[in-house]
């Protein structure tokens, strides 16, 4: 019956229940993703050993790379997450749908709450190997990757289907370097920005499970965009070239049997950039995941409540 109303309004019909549950597989995956960085970076002694190389190889970036990491993360104060927030929340009102800027802020929100939770009261870091000084400290998750990943994810929320790719063209950039500098900048670690990654689709999964619930998410029936198909081509393609390139730089020392709790400028430097690499790859895999899960999906126009 509500399906034959929808089509005799003219209006697309909500998405099945069935549908829903893809966004409780992505949400419950990036969970595990959270737990396996959690346990292999942080509570192992390999993994203590090698993230901490790849800090002291972050010294032998040149002043460009510093300089632009310490601006880039400078940026992200309490003022602008603030207005990224409430320019999203601007986005779903005009679209006369405040369920849509509810979720999207949310996100952002959420994200905030559970990475500070965990970092500051929740996930201790064991001393298993010989530090001093800032290496001691946990920093997993990253919050400045959370911020960076859930503005992203809720932009693509509230925006209508016929601006998302535009829309993640233009913050996909933004967030994947945050990801990096803090690599470079030495404030965060790999594992810090790939629990960052998770926390944030696990937020935005959420939201869009609830929208889906509420049949705000129906099929998009317009026709197939190919420059859409070119760009996440594109940043596919980018985004596994990382992964290969850090898994290389990773592997290869790794597998030479290099001790990465002895201090080495050589080894060092190519555990930094590894680690970069990595840092990328991982957070443009994570947003294309996100991007996917939205394939010819589309939010309803104005609540009639609203108006």
């Amino acid at each position: 019956m509500a399906s034959h109303d929808a089509r005799r309004s003219g209006s697309p019909a909500p998405q099945s229940s069935s549908h829903d549950k893809r966004w409780l597989f992505a949400a419950a995956a990036a969970v595990v993703v959270l737990v396996i960085s959690y346990v292999l970076a942080v509570l192992t002694q390999g993994g203590q050993a090698l993230e901490n190389a790849a800090l002291r190889g972050a010294d032998q970036a040149n002043s460009e790379e510093l300089s632009a990491a310490s601006q880039a993360l400078g940026d992200i104060t309490v003022v602008s997450l603030a207005v990224a927030a409430t320019v999203v929340a601007l986005i779903g009102l005009l679209r006369r749908r405040i369920d849509l800027a509810i979720a999207g802020v949310g996100v952002i929100v959420l994200g905030q709450v559970i990475t500070q939770t965990l970092k500051r009261f929740v996930l201790p870091r064991p001393a298993l190997v010989d530090v001093t000084g800032d290496f001691v400290h946990n920093s997993f998750p990253s919050g400045h990757t959370t911020i960076a990943m859930t503005v992203l994810f809720a932009a693509l929320i509230v925006v209508p289907y016929r601006w998302r790719g535009v829309t993640l063209f233009l913050t996909l950039t933004w967030a994947v370097g945050i990801g990096a500098f803090t690599v470079t900048a030495k404030w965060h670690r790999l594992s810090d920005t790939l629990g960052a990654d998770a926390v944030a689709l696990l937020c935005a999964c959420l939201a869009s499970w609830w929208l889906a619930r509420k049949g705000v998410i129906v099929p998009y029936t317009g026709p197939t965009r190919r420059g859409r198909i070119v760009l996440g081509v594109l940043l596919s393609c980018a985004a596994v070239g990382f992964l290969a390139l850090g898994a290389f730089l990773w592997m290869v020392p790794t597998l030479r049997g290099v001790d990465y709790s002895m201090p080495n400028e050589a080894t060092d430097y190519t555990a930094y950039l590894g680690a970069h690499a990595l840092a990328v790859g991982f957070t443009a895999v994570t947003a294309l995941q996100f991007w996917a899960l939205w394939h010819r999906l589309e939010t309803r126009g104005a609540d009639p409540r609203t108006t």
